[in-house]
């Protein structure tokens, strides 16, 4: 690889993967009770179980656009030794992060004339976009170009499925994903919201099912339906809001309606966990289309 990739900590990329990859990573910021924290540090260990558990005891958690300090630093930390950059950012549906970054980047090509630095957005959060950095990094280290592996997103991130539903609403309608008449109804109810990003990298409800089963087996039937096949020969990823036994359940219909697929299972990070709370579980994959 004759570049750098960078990307945003909402990848919810593994440590090892990161290290494997040689992915750079932009940490996000989220804040409670006026204290900020870093969404991703090298080498640290956020303990996300507990911040799982103290937004189950009501610990109220928000986000805001990553510190450009931070950003610039690390850019320009690349540039200035020799090399150049591929920036592929979090949704621009979802926050401004990677259209702030991307006007760093148009700054910073103009400080650097004889370096190349590109934005790319993913349309994509949580594991699809790091399941789509993967796969990015995997074509560089095959010996694909800057231009080459950014083409190859672009003309393939409409194709990196994402299915996901929530245990509880509530935390969806104080991020305006639903409504208030949607989420008390379907609090009482048992109702499950089976949802996906649509290919302008925004979350869309598709259907709503009847106990937090059904919704699992309805992550398992879109990709039954949309999946390129064969399942057992691409990486699949799965994100959770501290949900393992979900995340097994999960697991075991996949394999049992696919074979021995290669999943790898991560945590959401807080800077999106904070608006899908507790209970998240997503599912990435790459499909015939969205």
């Amino acid at each position: 690889m004759d570049f750098e990739i960078v990307t945003d900590s909402s990848c919810n990329l593994t440590e090892d993967m990161i290290d494997e990859l040689g992915v750079h990573i932009l940490p996000l910021v989220f804040m409670s009770e006026g204290k900020e924290y870093r969404s991703y540090l090298k080498g640290e260990k956020t303990d996300l179980k507990q911040f799982y558990t103290m937004m189950r005891e009501g610990k109220v958690f928000t986000t805001s656009l990553p510190n450009m300090a931070d950003a610039e630093a690390l850019l320009r930390g690349l540039l200035e030794s020799g090399r150049d950059v591929l920036y592929l950012g979090f949704s621009s549906a979802l926050s401004g992060t990677y259209e702030a970054v991307r006007l760093l980047c148009t700054q910073l090509a103009a400080e650097f004339p004889e370096r190349t630095v590109r934005a790319v957005g993913t349309l994509a959060a949580s594991g699809g976009q790091g399941l789509l950095v993967y796969h990015a990094c995997k074509h560089a280290q095959a010996g694909a170009s800057l231009e080459e592996t950014a083409r190859w997103v672009e003309e393939n991130r409409l194709h990196l499925a994402h299915w996901f539903t929530v245990d509880d609403l509530m935390f969806l309608l104080r991020g305006g994903r639903v409504s208030k008449v949607s989420a008390y109804m379907g609090t009482m109810l048992n109702i499950k919201p089976v949802m996906h990003v649509d290919d302008e990298g925004r979350l869309i409800p598709v259907e709503k099912v009847r106990g937090r089963k059904k919704a699992i087996q309805g992550l398992v039937k879109h990709m039954e339906e949309t999946a390129q096949k064969p399942v057992a020969d691409q990486p699949v990823f799965i994100t959770h809001g501290d949900c393992p036994e979900d995340v097994e359940y999960l697991c075991d219909l996949i394999r049992k309606k696919f074979g021995d697929v290669q999943i790898t299972v991560n945590y959401v990070d807080p800077v999106i966990g904070a608006h899908s709370g507790p209970g998240t579980l997503a599912l990435f994959f790459l499909a015939e289309h969205r």
